[in-house]
């Protein structure tokens, strides 16, 4: 069976008007993406982020009729007929064919993360399998990229490591598997451990090797490294608190930082720590620093 894919400009403020009429005209399947270069945030649990402007797209039954449904559409929505696309798309299986849109990706010289459903490129490196997921990412994003370049090029052999914000773990798991003496994980999100266990498992990590938490359950601790690739204002209002579980000498990597909120992040975490380093990738900032007090 083929399809017939509708495409065209939107806005967030207008997604439940759209989504309605889309599905009263029988759209099967209706689908958001972003139509700028607009950055989101890591959600909280229950939040859904959403772009300002959007690319919608809509697929129908191959024999509806189009220029009644693009009437229709540029009529109840008040946009222009003539700027709402449409395409005949073969059929597929499309509960797996977004998996090839993932490819596994290196970070740094032996570091990748790998799909469960490929083969690792290369067998000998360090091979963390896991899947892309909506939920807690799994590396794409800019911000988890610095720190998986980061933990590549200074492996944490034999430390203490603390993921803050672990989401699926894919931090947590980076570190366990370049040689950690320990690592914890915690986040808000009991799905968030949920996940992170899961992944853990399916790599074979040792259980003496790592724990996961809910925030309200970790106790007192100090480790050598603490990743922390959390919101800026989350890094802000923490800053006392993340500062005490880094040992004296230790490390903190701070990231989820976008370049505006650089120097106010560089200012607060600057009375109790060296800053080392400050990189980027597009618009977002990784930044090392070192526990002086």
């Amino acid at each position: 069976m083929a399809w017939l894919e509708i495409r065209f400009q939107g806005v967030a403020t207008d997604l439940d008007e759209t989504e309605h009429l889309l599905n009263s005209l029988g759209a099967q399947v209706v689908s958001v993406y972003d139509a700028g270069d607009q950055p989101l945030l890591e959600p909280l649990p229950g939040e859904l982020p959403l772009w300002d402007d959007l690319k919608i797209k809509a697929l129908f039954d191959q024999t509806t009729e189009i220029k009644t449904l693009t009437q229709t559409i540029s009529s109840e929505l008040n946009i222009p007929a003539d700027s709402i696309e449409h395409e005949h798309i073969a059929d597929q299986n499309w509960e797996t064919a977004w998996m090839e849109d993932f490819e596994p990706m290196q970070f740094g010289e032996k570091l990748w993360i790998c799909p469960s459903w490929l083969e690792p490129p290369e067998q000998d490196a360090i091979n963390l399998m896991l899947d892309p997921g909506l939920a807690f990412g799994s590396g794409t994003h800019e911000t988890t990229s610095m720190c998986m370049e980061y933990l590549d090029k200074h492996p944490p052999r034999d430390k203490q490591v603390l993921d803050y914000g672990c989401g699926s773990g894919v931090l947590s798991l980076a570190a366990s598997l370049l040689g950690a003496g320990h690592v914890t994980g915690v986040d808000i999100d009991p799905q968030a451990i949920l996940a992170a266990n899961e992944n853990a498992h399916k790599n074979n990590i040792d259980n003496s090797k790592f724990n996961f938490y809910l925030v309200d359950e970790l106790s007192a601790m100090q480790v050598d490294l603490l990743l922390a690739n959390i919101l800026s204002d989350t890094l802000l209002s923490l800053a006392p608190q993340l500062t005490q579980l880094v040992k004296t000498g230790g490390t903190i990597i701070l990231s989820g930082i976008l370049e505006y909120q650089t120097d106010e992040i560089v200012n607060t975490y600057s009375h109790w720590f060296d800053i080392n380093e400050v990189c980027n990738q597009e618009e977002w900032v990784m930044i090392r620093a070192t526990k002086v007090i």
